[in-house]
C-alpha cells in the first residue's frame, strides 16, 4: 500500500495537516509532502477536499486451496503439570459429532513429555486416532515450538477442522498457526455445526458488542480452524473404543525456542470455580446494591452453590471479576443455574446457557432471561429467595429425621 499526492490538484490548503496525527504530512512550496512519519492510516485523504491525496492499495490474491485434499478433524489438547485441560475432552465430544456427519476420523494432537501411559485414557472420548509429538522440552508450553510442530503437522496431514480450547495458551498459538497455513480462524465460539453439502464447519460467535450472533464460513480455504472457551460443550460420557496412536519423537533443546522458562510460579488456589461448579446462583442489576448480594450468597450457602455474576454487577463491584459469567466472563455449564435479577442480554445467555436447568427469578416478567430458562419466577428476589432458603432449609431438616 503507497500514498501519493497529484501536485496539479494539489492547493496547499494545510487541511491534511491538522488531519493527520503522526506528523507525517507537511506542506512545502504551497505544496503537500509525504515525510517518513508517514504510518498510512489515511486519515489525510479523508480531509483532502479536492481529492488531491490517493491511497492506493494492491491488490490482494488469495492463494486458491484443493479443499477436497483436506479430510479430518483435529482437537489440539493443552495441558499443564501432565494434566489435560478439561476444554480437550469438551471439544472430542463435539467434535466427534461433527467427524460423524462428516464421516472423517477424529484425531487428538497433544504435545509432550510424559503422556506415554495416559494416552490409552482417550479410548474412552470417541477419538479415533492420537498424534502424541514427545519431547522432554514439551513438558512445558513454549508458543514458538508448539507453532513449529502443528504447523509441520498439519501440513503434512491435512485435516479440514482444527479445535481449539480458547484459553490463554490457546489464544496465543491458535492465531500463529493460523497465520502461517493462511487459514482462517475464528475466535471465541459458543456453537459449531456442518453445513454436510459444502463440509464447511459453521462458527457461531457473539458480535457487535455480543449484541448478535455471527455465523461464520470459511468456503475457500483449508484447515477452518476454531478457539471455544471451556464449558461450552458438555464433556461426553465414556465409551471404550481402539484406536491408533502415533508417536512422533522431536529432539529439541532449549537453544530451539527463543524463550526460556526461569521459574513457573504457582499462583494460590483460586476459591471460585464456576467452570466446575454444578450449581451456581448468580445475581445481577436488580439486586440492587453491595450489600443486597449477600442473599444471593445466602441461597448459594444454602444449596452448596458457587456465587456468580453478570457483568453489570462486576462494573459496580457489587462483586468480583472472577465471579463474572457471561462472554466477557467464565462460560459456564453447572446442573442448576440460578439467575436472580438478571435481565438475560445475550452476553450473559452466552456464558450460562448450557447449564442442564436454568431458574430464573425477575420481578419483569418481560425480561429476556425468561426465553432462556427452564424455569422461570416472576417476583420480587428479595422477596422469593428468603422464601425458597426457608423452604430447602425445611426440606433438609425433614431429610434428616
Amino acid at each position: 500500500m503507497s500514498i501519493r499526492i497529484d501536485d496539479e490538484l494539489c492547493t496547499g490548503c494545510g487541511s491534511c495537516v491538522a488531519s493527520c496525527p503522526y506528523g507525517g504530512i507537511e506542506i512545502i512550496d504551497d505544496k503537500a509532502h509525504i515525510t517518513e512519519d508517514c504510518n498510512l492510516c489515511g486519515a489525510c485523504v479523508e480531509a483532502c477536499t479536492v481529492e488531491a491525496i490517493i491511497l492506493e492499495r494492491e491488490e490482494f490474491k488469495v492463494k486458491r486451496v484443493d479443499i477436497s485434499k483436506y479430510k479430518g478433524i483435529w482437537v489440539i489438547a493443552e495441558h499443564y503439570k501432565d494434566k489435560i485441560h478439561d476444554v480437550a475432552y469438551q471439544l472430542l465430544g463435539k467434535g466427534r459429532e461433527l467427524a460423524d456427519i462428516l464421516k472423517v476420523n477424529l484425531t487428538l494432537v497433544i504435545l509432550g513429555a510424559n503422556f506415554d501411559n495416559l494416552l490409552d485414557e482417550f479410548s474412552y472420548y470417541g477419538v479415533d486416532e492420537i498424534i502424541y509429538v514427545k519431547s522432554k522440552i514439551l513438558k512445558d508450553y513454549y508458543s514458538d515450538l508448539y507453532v513449529k510442530v502443528l504447523t509441520e503437522l498439519i501440513s503434512k496431514n491435512k485435516p479440514e477442522i482444527i479445535l481449539i480450547g480458547a484459553t490463554p495458551t490457546g489464544r496465543d498459538f491458535a492465531p500463529r498457526v493460523a497465520k502461517r497455513l493462511n487459514a482462517g480462524l475464528t475466535a471465541d465460539c459458543t456453537g459449531l455445526d456442518i453445513d454436510a453439502e459444502t463440509r464447511n464447519l459453521l462458527q457461531t460467535r457473539p458480535t457487535f458488542g455480543g449484541n448478535i450472533m455471527a455465523t461464520i464460513r470459511t468456503p475457500r480455504s483449508r484447515p477452518q480452524m476454531a478457539t471455544v472457551r471451556p464449558g461450552i460443550f458438555k464433556t461426553p460420557e465414556k465409551v471404550k473404543k481402539e484406536i491408533k496412536i502415533r508417536k512422533i519423537d522431536y529432539d529439541f533443546k532449549e537453544k530451539d525456542t527463543v524463550s526460556k522458562i526461569v521459574k513457573i510460579i504457582t499462583k494460590e488456589k483460586v476459591t471460585v470455580n464456576l467452570e466446575e461448579a454444578e450449581i451456581i446462583v448468580s445475581g445481577g442489576r436488580g439486586v440492587g446494591s453491595k450489600e443486597n448480594f449477600k442473599i444471593i450468597e445466602e441461597l448459594a450457602t444454602t444449596l452448596n452453590a458457587e456465587v456468580g455474576g453478570s457483568r453489570v454487577a462486576v462494573e459496580l463491584n457489587w462483586i468480583d471479576n472472577d465471579h463474572q459469567v457471561g462472554q466477557t466472563g467464565k462460560t459456564v455449564s453447572p446442573r442448576l443455574y440460578i439467575a436472580c435479577g438478571i435481565s438475560g442480554a445475550i452476553q450473559h445467555i452466552v456464558g450460562m446457557q448450557n447449564s442442564d436447568i436454568i431458574v430464573a427469578i425477575n420481578k419483569d416478567e418481560n425480561a429476556p432471561i425468561f426465553k432462556t430458562a427452564h424455569y422461570g419466577i416472576v417476583g420480587d428476589l428479595h422477596k422469593v429467595i428468603p422464601s425458597l432458603i426457608k423452604e430447602i432449609k425445611k426440606v433438609r431438616a425433614e431429610e434428616t429425621i
